[in-house]
């Protein structure tokens, strides 16, 4: 399937997560995603995490439906390289540290000379200004700075990390949106422009009223474990066989609802609990009373009596949970792929999910530099120049 952004050329520059993520969600629906790696070493996601066959099991992921292309960018000819790609390129991604494009002479200056509609997405981890621009700064660094890990985690504990670098996916999802806004613009007529995206940032952008609570009241939100402050009820519940459930009962009809399902209507009547301020005041009292509901019966009887009073709830899923999902299988959110290794393999599916041009996984992830003497050649470089860049380590 061709996709929504089918003959969209996307240069995807940088490595590791965000400027791949956001390269990869572009492919999913159809742009043509050239992506540049050092010669001889590649991505170094190619060799984070678990393995198979010597190759990342999260690569198959990160880089599907896209064109490897070795290039050095630190010297002349490969820098030239990508300004001739950038000739014909629509979309730009980069995740260097600032200063790295204009240090290999390939600034938004040069390039917006030679492309005056290219879009170039700059993902860091403070920006392209200000005093922090350049510190080296991970997805770990930016949750830290916009505040998210102060508040994760339970409140007699150290902040904790969830397993996995948010702060890169939310900044790339930022930079999608980017270069979707300045897609359109240039379509409209507009020259192209630069998307700069801060980690930090992207991550700050999702803290809810973090910011105001503080300006107005100097209240610093701090961590809760499972429950969600201000929000009643909201929390993680024991069951009776040691597991847990999740059951958001917070707006005031289904607050009604929990507390009639757990035959606790002295609460679902109480005028002091009719609105959550009133809840959020008595969330402990609240608590205990579904606590005590959840602790004698188990697991599926808990949740049959949530799915019946059509109150949220679930259970934690680990992978072995999600892959056996139906409701995932249903909605096309595991995809079996045959791999670059020839060997089937499971992954996520695309979201999100067009009515009429829907994304699609059409090639797996490229084994490195397997397009780039396609890619050349189409650029206009001959057999023997290729033959020549080889040789002196170029591509």
């Amino acid at each position: 399937m061709a996709g929504p952004l089918a003959g969209i050329r996307v240069l995807e520059l940088g490595s590791l997560i965000a400027g791949p993520f956001c390269a990869k969600t572009l492919g999913d629906f159809g742009a043509e995603v050239i992506k540049i790696e050092p010669p001889g070493e590649g991505d170094a996601l190619r060799s984070w995490r678990r393995m198979r066959h010597g190759t990342s099991l999260w690569w198959h992921v990160q880089s599907r439906n896209k064109k490897s292309v070795t290039c050095d960018l630190r010297r002349p000819e490969g820098q030239e390289i990508v300004r001739r790609l950038a000739r014909g390129a629509h979309i730009m991604i980069e995740n260097f540290r600032p200063g790295a494009l204009e240090r290999w002479n390939l600034g938004w200056d040069a390039l917006s000379a030679a492309n005056a509609r290219l879009i170039l997405v700059r993902i860091s981890g403070y920006g392209q200004s200000g005093p922090y621009r350049e510190r080296p700064g991970f997805a770990a660094i930016a949750e830290a700075v916009a505040g998210l890990r102060h508040i994760t985690g339970f409140p007699d504990r150290p902040p904790v990390r969830p397993n996995l670098s948010l702060g890169d996916t939310i900044a790339a999802l930022h930079g999608v949106i980017g270069a979707l806004l300045a897609l359109h613009a240039v379509q409209n007529g507009a020259a192209g422009q630069v998307i700069d995206v801060a980690l930090y940032e992207a991550v700050f952008n999702c803290m809810e009223s973090l910011l105001p609570e503080y300006d107005a009241q100097g209240y610093i939100r701090s961590r809760s474990g499972s429950a969600l402050p201000g929000i009643a009820p909201s929390n993680l519940y024991p069951c009776r066989e040691g597991s847990y459930v999740l059951i958001a009962g917070n707006a005031d009809s289904l607050f009604r609802r929990l507390m009639s399902a757990i035959g606790r209507e002295d609460l679902r009547d109480d005028p002091a609990l009719a609105r959550n301020d009133g809840r959020a005041a008595q969330m402990e009292r609240i608590d205990e009373a579904i606590a005590a509901w959840t602790r004698s019966r188990t697991q599926a009887e808990v949740l049959a009596a949530m799915e019946a009073a059509e109150v949220p709830a679930g259970r934690i899923y680990t992978a072995s949970d999600i892959a056996a999902d139906p409701h995932y299988q249903a909605r096309g959110m595991i995809e079996r792929i045959i791999a670059v290794d020839g060997e089937p393999l499971s992954v996520p599916g695309i979201i999100p999910k067009l009515s009429a041009t829907p994304g699609a996984i059409r090639t797996p992830a490229p084994k490195l530099g397997e397009h780039t003497d396609d890619v050349l050649r189409g650029i206009g470089y001959s057999d023997a120049d290729i033959a020549r860049l080889r040789a002196a380590k170029i591509v």
